[in-house]
């Protein structure tokens, strides 16, 4: 376990780097010896922070669930990151591209909760009852550490690269569709880049957020009501440009769409 001037020191540091637009080198080449529960700690200091100067906590996101991120990361475990009020956007929205660095968007599912889940034996049957309803979600990505080379580790102290996220307007019960079998395609300026199902995360996406409450037992806490949870995405992600326009068709669940500005 790194001490806790180093885990204050390398919050530090990437709060510099979100500031200043920014990457940072990676964190395990630097520090060896970090663990898992040292990139949480980072983490948590970052949340800490941003409750402390007035932020909303919202829910939590969901990384690296299917095998089309973990092959496009090289990563091979699940990770999980905080959401604060003001990350969300509603579709439609004007981002500023500005916000964020090494920005990707990926294809989601949000779970918002009406009862409260905890672990360690959570199960997707729980999650599902616990559900008030599903939305399509697309999420930001932003990457305060350079990329290459990255492992769970420096993608956890990185908050798991969130950014923000954008909601759609086409919220459903758990049990009105197969959430399996929701897909979608993901438009970059007229042109799909990128498409897939929901069961690419984990056989069924709630298994994710299962997945989430049996791990956050281990450090002592819960998801509470009304949390949004995003799932993990269903596709690789898709770099983004100043001035593109994503739009992510879900078919029946209706569309997503957003401009970087």
């Amino acid at each position: 376990m790194l001490d806790e001037p180093i885990i204050r020191s390398i919050a530090d540091e990437l709060a510099d780097a979100e500031r200043d637009r920014t990457t940072v080198p990676l964190l395990t080449t630097r520090h060896p010896g970090m663990t898992i529960e040292d990139a949480y700690a980072v983490q948590n200091v970052w949340k800490e922070r941003g409750l402390a100067d007035g932020r909303k906590p919202a829910g939590h996101k969901i990384g690296l669930t299917s095998r089309a991120m973990q092959q496009a990361t090289g990563i091979t475990e699940p990770d999980y990151g905080f959401i604060f009020d003001d990350m969300i956007f509603e579709t439609g929205s004007v981002i500023p591209f500005d916000a964020y660095s090494n920005v990707r968007i990926e294809v989601e599912l949000a779970f918002v909760l009406a009862r409260p889940l905890n672990g360690p034996d959570c199960s997707l049957f729980d999650v599902l009852d616990a559900t008030a309803y599903v939305v399509p979600a697309l999420e930001i990505l932003s990457s305060r550490i350079e990329l290459s080379g990255r492992t769970v580790v420096d993608t956890i102290s990185d908050n798991a690269a969130m950014g923000g996220m954008v909601v759609g307007r086409t919220p459903v019960q758990p049990d009105a569709v197969d959430l399996r079998w929701v897909s979608a395609l993901l438009y970059r300026n007229e042109t799909i880049e990128e498409s897939g199902v929901a069961a690419a995360v984990l056989n069924h996406p709630a298994a994710g957020v299962a997945w989430l409450a049996n791990k956050l037992a281990h450090h002592g806490t819960g998801l509470e009501a009304g949390e949004i949870i995003l799932a993990g995405s269903f596709t690789r992600p898709v770099w983004i440009e100043r001035g593109d326009t994503v739009h992510a068709d879900y078919g029946p669940l209706g569309a997503i769409t957003c401009r970087f500005v």
